[in-house]
């Protein structure tokens, strides 16, 4: 069982429950983002069970993992902010999509349940910018005309660290607002017009819990396990929709994969009328010519383990597993990974 906060120590200590006296030649180390953590830990604990090796990964940020995999101090790196092909080609590096998620606006506004409270992008984004002050502004009354809303202080909370959380929803606000887009714009990493800053998904998390009036961005598995109270939003086509498997999928449903590209693909503010509008996948970077053949090997058949075992898991923290044909095209591309002598580490 995940502790009720997924903060740092909450995860140090999930880590050595699930990888204690794991520390065998065969032990994958991996860094980046939060966002995946919940179901890299699921994974991890059933693999361990099967296997016998463990995992131990940093939920440090999408940055951190960035910079590690390029030094080359871990086998892995996950981000969710894809890299374009042609910085993964001068890093000597491969990358796919392993899963896909949504990121949620969370609130802590007394006799608020969850869900109950519909905020649209300009609304969010003038939020962010600082703009609008109190929970009782005209445009959120206007959004929410039979909820009753307090005069409270709304308090921002953001990440403090490089963030593919925060690439995706800065994306989403500068797709959705001019404002923020010439003000702000999208990065993993921006400054901030206002708010208090907080480590990984779990750090958000844990001070909007413990703030009144707070908002931030989570992953929804954060949301869901932390039971924290999340928005609902207006998407593209004007319809008020849930974070949800369902909305997730519609999210996802027309993305166009490509191999040739890094499979880079962004999912924010897509169309549809039950999609939900900050969806993300959350990518595994590798190197195309590890220095450590053996960790790699394992890497990639941990990762093809979760593709054919981890479905249900995902399902259950409410990611969406990769659809068979895109995990059949990763697979492929799989096999650009090779050992010194030229023969690929593809299981």
């Amino acid at each position: 069982m995940m502790s009720k906060f997924f903060t740092r120590a909450a995860l140090a200590t999930a880590a050595l429950a699930i990888w204690a006296n794991a520390a065998s030649a065969l032990d994958i180390s991996g860094a980046g983002a939060t966002f995946p953590y919940p179901i890299y830990a699921k994974w991890a604990e059933s693999y361990k069970k099967e296997t016998g090796n463990g995992l131990n990964y940093q939920s440090i940020g999408s940055g951190g993992g960035v910079k590690q995999i390029k030094a080359r101090t871990v086998a892995f790196g996950a981000s969710d902010q894809p890299m374009k092909a042609a910085d993964l080609d001068a890093a000597g590096l491969t990358q796919w999509p392993q899963v896909i998620g949504g990121i949620v606006p969370v609130i802590n506004l007394e006799g608020v349940a969850p869900g109950a409270l519909v905020l649209d992008g300009p609304t969010l984004a003038k939020i962010f910018l600082g703009e609008i002050l109190t929970w009782d502004d005209a445009a959120i009354k206007k959004l929410n005309p039979k909820l009753k809303l307090a005069t409270a202080t709304i308090v921002v909370v953001h990440r403090a660290d490089g963030s593919g959380t925060t690439f995706n929803f800065t994306n989403y606000l500068s797709k959705v607002s001019a404002d923020w887009k010439s003000k702000v714009g999208e990065s993993s990493a921006v400054e901030w017009p206002v708010g208090i800053g907080a480590k990984g998904n779990e750090g958000v998390a844990n001070n909007v819990a413990n703030t009144k009036g707070a908002i931030g961005y989570v992953e929804y598995a954060y949301a869901k396990q932390n039971k924290l109270t999340f928005t609902k939003l207006v998407n593209k086509d004007g319809k008020i929709v849930s974070p949800a498997t369902e909305s997730f999928q519609a999210a996802a449903s027309a993305a166009k994969w490509a191999p040739t590209e890094g499979f880079y693909e962004i999912l924010t503010d897509e169309p549809g009328a039950k999609t939900w509008p900050i969806t993300a996948a959350t990518f595994i970077l590798l190197p195309k010519q590890p220095q450590d053949e053996a960790a790699t090997t394992e890497a990639l058949k941990f990762f093809s383990w979760a593709f054919a075992n981890g479905g249900k898991a995902a399902e259950e923290l409410d990611y969406i597993p990769m659809p068979k044909t895109v995990v059949e095209l990763i697979k492929k591309n799989w096999a650009d990974v090779k050992g010194a002598g030229g023969k690929s580490l593809a299981p």
